[in-house]
């Protein structure tokens, strides 16, 4: 016997609202997504092919991101925890795999493993939304709205396929455009009842996951320098204290304030839902500039000074203007809301030096001193 609950909206103010075990495991399987995405912008930031490194790499992250924010945001208003719910985030969970599993070919230019994972994930919640829009009649036509839009752009997707460049790249684009647009045209209708601590504590556990690839960077290098040179090769273990200390500093920038604050209207809630893709973007791009300068101390990738610092120097220099954008400009007025942007530009700057990495991470563990005391003074 199947066990079965009416999908009805939970509370925006329930009481110990928390991430739970199935939503763990969802974002577990996502970590498989998101490796795969650095470890292939890593490969192509070897052989320093900039332009299609990034390009690729941002529209495959898009798909990574967007498909975990949909059901993280469905999840936090409508989680029966029976089991049709479970079936169908499992079938997601396999869409996701599906999606990690094409990630490399993406980056060749074959796009239909990637878009039938994405296509799988995304119809799942299709049917997740009908099932929320027979159960709770007051947001009907949001629900509503959400299926006919999610089904109608993944019909573009699977399209898209039998196109040929350069139709295919602004296909693309005005796709991602569509996926943006579907839940601003459905809240409009009437605002699901996502929960704001739990959206932040989302959001919290993804971060952490994006920040993994940094911290295994950093452990690489310690494990390149004890085997590359038999004992220990100083400069290798200054860029792993460098990218600790950096992954630290940016894990306080990032936690120090209680973003659950933050969410509390619809305008907010897309401004910094979205404004997220920069974070976790930049942040496991971080990974893989880190990872770069590892393969050039250890002599497996033929990239000058400069490279390895912009490598790192440019997704950091993007993650600190998101985080004081979103987490930092709210709560803060005055001198100190400047200094976010002025770190952003002095990291960009010390990749023109021959020791960027400790410079930034310096840099970058100055910023979180100065912006916890403005912000412990301004609350």
């Amino acid at each position: 016997m199947i066990f079965r609950r009416p999908m009805t909206a939970r509370s925006a103010d329930e009481a110990h609202r928390a991430a739970t075990p199935l939503e763990l495991f969802f974002d577990l399987c996502f970590v498989v997504a998101v490796a795969q995405a650095a470890a292939v912008l890593h490969h192509d930031l070897v052989d320093w092919h900039v332009v299609h490194a990034v390009g690729n790499y941002l529209f495959v992250f898009f798909a990574i991101w967007w498909a975990w924010m949909n059901f993280t945001w469905f999840a936090s208003a409508y989680d029966t925890d029976d089991d049709p719910y479970r079936l169908l985030t499992l079938v997601q969970i396999a869409g996701a795999l599906t999606l990690a599993a094409g990630v490399p070919r993406a980056y060749d230019g074959d796009y239909l493993v990637i878009t039938l994972g994405y296509v799988i994930m995304r119809l799942a919640m299709v049917t997740q939304w009908l099932r929320a829009a027979k159960a709770d009649p007051e947001r009907r036509t949001t629900a509503t709205r959400y299926a006919v839009g999610v089904t109608l752009v993944q019909a573009g997707w699977v399209a898209r396929l039998f196109l040929d460049q350069p139709a295919y790249v602004y296909v693309g684009l005005g796709l991602i455009v569509a996926e943006l647009l579907v839940p601003v045209w459905a809240e409009r209708a009437r605002m699901t009842t996502w929960h704001p601590r739990h959206i932040a504590e989302r959001y919290g556990l993804f971060t952490l996951i994006v920040l993994g690839e940094a911290v295994l960077a950093a452990t690489i290098a310690v494990q390149t320098a004890a085997d590359e040179s038999h004992g220990v090769d100083a400069e290798l273990l200054v860029l792993a204290g460098s990218g600790l200390l950096l992954v630290f500093s940016l894990w306080w920038l990032y936690f120090d304030q209680t973003a659950q604050r933050m969410l509390r209207s619809l305008r907010t809630a897309i401004v910094w839902g979205y404004g997220h893709y920069f974070i976790f973007a930049s942040t496991a791009a971080i990974g893989a500039g880190l990872s770069l300068s590892v393969d050039a101390l250890g002599g497996h990738a033929h990239v000058s000074d400069l490279q390895k610092g912009l490598a790192v120097g440019v997704p950091l220099a993007v993650w600190l203007i998101a985080v004081w954008w979103l987490h930092v400009c709210p709560l803060l007025r005055g001198p100190a809301v400047v200094a976010s942007p002025v770190a952003a530009v002095l990291v960009v700057a010390m990749a023109w030096t021959p020791v960027a990495v400790p410079l930034m991470a310096t840099i970058t563990a100055a910023l979180a001193v100065v912006t916890t005391w403005a912000v412990r003074r301004a609350t």
